[in-house]
């Protein structure tokens, strides 16, 4: 079955850095866009970037562009999130996930989720 497993959480301090890692198996990876989302608590999950299945088209929600990087290696399954210049605000949840069809911001068009990872931004 198709699994998406986060790694690279952790707690940092406001204006570090951290970088999320997702791996992918049991689905053609290639082929499918990413995208990394975020839940606070008390909050809604929220975009956050995405990548096409080639990697040559990227988003960012305009809260994390200029700090937020997101690549892919289709060799290795993998998609990341270089985060830098981290803020308190950038607490939450973050999530991979899969969608078949075009690259987009939109929760609801992506078919496969990762359990997702912590990332804690003190002030």
């Amino acid at each position: 079955q198709v699994q998406l497993v986060e790694f690279g959480g952790g707690l940092v301090q406001a204006g570090g850095s951290l970088r999320l890692s997702c791996a992918a198996s049991g689905l053609t990876f290639s082929t499918y866009a990413m995208g990394w989302f975020r839940q606070a608590p008390g909050k809604e999950r929220e975009f956050v970037a995405a990548i096409s299945w080639n990697g040559g088209t990227t988003y960012y929600a305009d809260s994390v562009k200029g700090r937020f990087t997101m690549s892919r290696d289709n060799v290795k399954n993998t998609v990341y999130l270089q985060m830098n210049s981290l803020k308190p605000e950038d607490t939450a949840v973050y999530y991979c996930a899969a969608d078949r069809g075009l690259v987009g911001r939109y929760a609801a068009s992506y078919d496969y989720w990762g359990q997702g990872t912590q990332v804690t931004v003190s002030s």
